[in-house]
């Protein structure tokens, strides 16, 4: 565990200016002008994609990610947090290794994430984590977007595309992986033309996974069965996708006390050493597991159905559609040592603990989600435009008993952190759980309507929408209603050099639910803005694209329940965030290379950074394909990500249970230090085979990815090495 030297940092940041990753910036096939016959694609946006519309990313005002399955596969990714490992501006794994689900920070800020345009996630932990070989794609459209999506954060989305059935994939094949943990998968996408004609194409993807993981008693067990029936004709595209998922395993994220994360290690500072002053000289390794086998779980199941259709009505409308039911279970039971807090030390310098937590919180989780638009395609007079018209309506409940015995309540304990023992013996018994359980109920409907207007005058592209949203939000007991209206435009002009120049404004809104102590009032929901502008630079002849944007986003109305009684509201906190990103992909001769860079500045509305934010990343990937030299289908890639260190800020409390006595409380820092991965990729493509072997963390480096002063630290991902062998036929 080391930080990134200077003079690496300096050559891997400039080489980042001039490149951007096919991971980050998706370029069209009608885009890519290139001087041979051969076009590359790689990825692109679609009428149920991130922006909801097929206009090409080069001629859209804003930032858009796309990173589709060859890349993210090629880049050995196993999760979607890895997925989004080379994109810049987004953290995928901010809070480390992780089994529960996927929680990217996009712009400095936690963003919900979609499937398909519907939304799939709300809350944190009450549904299934979508398998990355199920998908086509995966998207960011970053900063907010609430003119397409309604409720929603300022950091944007994101958004993954389901495979299903279609004309355009017949193919066929069988996958078989294994690699570290005994991680061992066999997968299967299977295409058929139904009735010979391409009007009935059926789609089968299925997958199996028995792993163990870098944690000690962690597994990650996967069975997924996704099968889909399309019909097609020259006016009309309708599909039906099922998707059952079956999760089993554990909690990878052990919450790390501080005091045998940071004070035994290099890679954490904290400005107080009050939390060290006990001697803790051992560092846990992260194979660390806090839990007992005997109680902890996280198993997930869902099932879903899909309908998709396109209908073109007339020569210029169109009509597309999504609808999803989903249901989904949840089975999760946690323990974990009671988190340090400088003055209030929870392990002692033998590794003897004195409290753990214990936590269950089984859900169930039900949705029905619908977004329906109709889009005209028409001229008037020299100006052309691509109407939006649309309506998005969701209806999310959300039940969890919710049962904890927090360690802070001396739960007795021998646990030992430096030689635990996981035989049971201290596991509470249910009348402990019964007697603090706690229904929890989230109930979340809204119907927004939105039209957005693409207009194209001579070389300048304009958008602008406007949205309106009602939102209804509960707890079982009471409801609260909320409406809100959202704006967004942006223009672009497309030089004849290639060189598109924009400049665009978007707005989000989200509700807070609650009662403001204050006024007596419901809470005002948060409201976002973003002012963007930046370039977009493909030039004509080549196989070069590069995008770099300037952002600036405010989040006002946010809770502060600490708000002096002088003040109007608890609602008078506001964040600024601010940032420049630079990516860019070439494909010179048998040589690729995609490149990102971010920095951003945080503010919170305390003056503070944000809680595990880096500041700087950095990544680029290069692949090396020969096409003679007799090494056809040879595949040698190498990659190197390198995220910028981040801090929490907070402030240590005195405790009965302080060993050293108490103190007084003090603010505080915790910093946790930069590091950088190595990944590699080899592969051959035989006739109808293809095996490769991918490493992420090739030289298994050990690293934080964030420590917080609430008392905890989180491991990153160790080395994986993963073969994989696919037959087609």
């Amino acid at each position: 565990m080391r930080a990134i030297s200077l003079s690496f940092s300096s050559i891997l940041l400039a080489s980042a200016a001039w490149f951007q990753p096919a991971a980050a910036q998706g370029v069209d096939s009608d885009d890519a002008a290139v001087a041979t016959d051969e076009i590359v694609v790689t990825g692109r946006v679609s009428t149920f994609g991130a922006t909801k519309s097929d206009i090409p990313i080069l001629e859209t005002a804003r930032s858009v990610s796309v990173i589709d399955a060859d890349k993210f596969l090629e880049r050995g990714a196993l999760t979607l947090d890895d997925t989004l490992a080379y994109t810049a501006g987004v953290v995928g794994d901010s809070f480390g290794f992780a089994t529960r689900g996927d929680f990217p920070i996009v712009r400095g800020l936690r963003v919900p994430e979609y499937l398909d345009n519907i939304q799939v996630l709300f809350g944190s932990f009450n549904n299934t984590r979508s398998d990355v070989y199920t998908l086509e794609q995966v998207e960011v459209l970053k900063g907010p977007a609430s003119v397409l999506y309604g409720q929603g954060s300022p950091g944007g989305i994101f958004n993954t595309i389901s495979k299903k059935a279609s004309r355009d994939y017949l193919g066929r094949e069988v996958v078989f992986e294994y690699g570290t943990f005994d991680r061992f998968q066999a997968a299967t996408d299977l295409g058929v033309d139904i009735t010979g004609d391409g009007a009935l194409t059926g789609r089968l993807v299925a997958v199996y996974r028995d792993s163990d993981t870098q944690v000690d008693f962690v597994e990650d067990d996967v069975f997924v069965i996704a099968p889909s029936l399309t019909y097609e004709d020259e006016l009309t595209r309708a599909t039906v996708l099922f998707n059952y998922t079956d999760r089993e395993g554990d909690t990878a994220q052990q919450f790390t006390p501080l005091s045998v994360s940071a004070c035994p290690s290099d890679d954490v500072s904290i400005s107080i050493d009050t939390i060290c002053a006990g001697g803790v000289t051992q560092e846990l390794d992260t194979s660390f597991y806090a839990g007992d086998p005997n109680f902890n779980r996280y198993d997930t199941s869902a099932t879903s159905v899909t309908a998709y259709l396109e209908r073109q009505l007339t020569d210029f409308l169109a009509f597309e559609a999504t609808g999803r039911y989903r249901d989904a279970e949840v089975d999760y039971q946690q323990a974990w040592v009671a988190f340090n807090l400088p003055g209030n030390p929870r392990v002692l310098p033998n590794g003897a603990t004195f409290a753990r937590s214990w936590f269950k919180a089984p859900s169930t989780f039900e949705q029905y989600g619908a977004d329906a638009r109709l889009r005209a395609n028409f001229d008037t007079g020299p100006i052309g435009h691509e109407v939006l018209v649309g309506v998005n309506y969701q209806n999310v409940e959300n039940e969890t008993r919710r049962a904890a015995l927090s360690g802070f309540q001396a739960v007795p304990t021998t646990f030992n952190v430096f030689s635990p023992v996981y035989d049971g013996a201290e596991i509470p018994p249910d009348a402990a759980f019964d007697a603090v359980e706690e229904l929890r109920i989230s109930e979340v409907e809204f119907i927004g309507v939105y039209i957005n207007n693409q207009i194209t005058f001579g070389d300048f592209v304009v958008n602008a929408g406007v949205r309106f949203d009602d939102v209804q939000t509960g707890n079982g007991l009471t409801r609260q209603d909320d409406d809100a209206v959202s704006f967004s435009a942006g223009i672009l002009y497309k030089t004849p050099f290639g060189l598109n120049p924009y400049f665009s404004y978007a707005e989000s809104f989200d509700p807070v639910v609650g009662v403001d102590n204050i006024t007596g009032e419901a809470l005002e929901p948060s409201e976002g803005r973003q002012f963007e502008a930046g370039l977009k630079y493909q030039p004509p002849g080549t196989r070069t694209y590069v995008t770099a944007a300037y952002f600036d986003i405010e989040q006002s109305n946010i809770l502060d329940t600490s708000a002096l009684p002088t003040e109007p509201s608890q609602q008078e906190g506001v964040s600024n965030i601010k940032g420049f990103e630079v990516e860019g992909q070439t494909i010179i001769g048998d040589f690729s290379l995609d490149a990102a860079f971010s920095y951003i500045e945080t503010e919170d509305p305390d003056g503070f950074r944000f809680e595990a934010v880096p500041e700087t990343q950095a990544s680029a990937w290069g692949v090396w394909a020969p096409s003679n030299y007799g090494l056809d289908g040879l595949r040698i890639g190498a990659g190197v990500r390198y995220i910028g260190g981040n801090q929490s800020r907070g402030v240590s409390a005195p405790s009965p249970f302080n060993v050293n006595g108490p103190i007084a409380s003090v603010p505080f820092v915790v910093e946790t230090e930069s590091y950088t991965l190595v990944d590699a990729l080899i592969s051959y493509d035989f006739d109808f085979v293809t095996v490769s072997v991918n490493a992420r963390n090739l030289f298994d480096d050990e690293f934080y990815a964030s420590c917080l002063a609430r008392g905890d630290c989180f491991a990153g991902e160790r080395r994986t090495v993963v073969g994989r062998v696919a037959f087609r036929f």
